[in-house]
């Protein structure tokens, strides 16, 4: 059913008072999905942007140009937070590169995430299972137990 004028402009106002990422925190904004991506693969090695995307792209992420915004729009906010850093690297071919890797504190933020995506899947995993069990007829009594016996 589609959303009326009055009830997209509810969600708007309701989710401009809901920017809780402003921090290096993490209270799990799945839209933010790029940021461990980053933080997980600098776990393994340091890399420059280009290398990254290439990487990021067995997490979904498939190179367009907004992707790649995305990319180092998230990794210069990441450094001004002191979780990643970067210098300049000179090549064999071609001009310098910004090479990032991760610091102690990028660490704890990914583990921080790690968490707060786990505790996601879980929950994700509920609503999934729910739903199918909903759409099973045969399923309705395990729907109605997992409601606290509420069968709608």
């Amino acid at each position: 059913m589609p959303h009326s004028q009055d009830s997209q402009n509810e969600l708007d106002k309701r989710s401009q008072g809901r920017r809780g990422l402003d921090s290096p925190s993490v209270k799990a904004r799945m839209a933010r999905f790029m940021e461990p991506c980053i933080l997980l693969l600098l776990t393994a090695e340091k890399s420059h942007g280009y290398e990254l995307m290439e990487r990021l792209r067995r997490f979904g992420f498939d190179g367009t140009s907004s992707d790649m915004a995305t990319l180092y729009r998230t990794l210069r906010q990441l450094e001004e937070d002191d979780m990643v850093e970067s210098a300049w690297e000179e090549g064999s071919q071609g001009p310098p590169k910004r090479v990032y890797q991760l610091t102690e504190e990028g660490r704890a933020l990914l583990g921080e995430w790690i968490s707060v995506v786990r505790e996601n899947r879980d929950r994700l995993t509920t609503l999934i299972d729910a739903y199918d069990c909903r759409c099973d007829r045969d399923c309705m009594p395990y729907a109605a137990e997992q409601n606290g016996g509420i069968e709608e």
